[in-house]
Order: structure tokens, then C-alpha cells, then sequence
């Protein structure tokens, strides 16, 4: 989908990452803070407007590779990124670019 190419993170957020590798991305004009996992960090580390939905399923299968289950990991990690990314848009904590 070409849309998700040019999703940006909105500059106002703020990603706290916290010791356990999990995350909370916090908007202030809202005060409303969301827990992310390991995956959805890397995810958003990656919404610069430059990385597609497949730059992005590339790095998280170079990220698991080394997983028991990596062929089922591979087979849905697009169709997950998709309905992240469909959520933050929803929350608008992602813009297009």
C-alpha cells in the first residue's frame, strides 16, 4: 500500500523507552500515553517517511531470524505492520509526509 511509504512520526510524541525493551509513546496535547512492545518501537523508529511497509517487514525478519516459528513470523508480518500502522494513523500519532 503506498500510503504507509510516506508515514512520518509525529515530532510531537514522545517515546520514553523504558528498561525491558517495551515502550510508551505519550502525546502531550492530549496527555493520552500509549504502551508499545519491542516490535512496535522498532516499528516506530522506522516511520521517517523513507521506509515502506516491506523496508519494514524486511528488518523485522532480520530482527527474528534466529526465532523457532520465523517461517509463520514472515508469512503475517505485513499484514500486522498494516494494522498497526492503520491504528496510529486512527490516533494520529503518524502523519503522511
Amino acid at each position: 500500500m503506498e500510503e504507509e511509504k510516506n508515514l512520518v512520526a509525529n515530532p510531537a510524541i514522545v517515546l520514553r523507552e523504558e528498561f525491558d525493551d517495551w515502550a510508551i509513546l505519550f502525546d502531550p496535547d492530549t496527555s493520552t500515553a500509549f504502551g508499545v512492545n519491542p516490535t512496535a518501537v522498532l516499528i516506530w523508529k522506522m516511520l521517517d517517511g523513507n521506509h515502506s511497509v516491506e523496508d519494514i517487514s524486511g528488518e523485522l525478519r532480520a530482527q527474528c531470524s534466529h526465532a523457532t516459528d520465523n517461517n509463520n513470523i514472515a508469512a503475517r508480518v505485513e499484514e500486522h505492520i498494516r494494522d498497526f500502522l492503520q491504528n496510529l494513523v486512527a490516533l494520529r500519532l503518524v502523519s503522511k509526509n
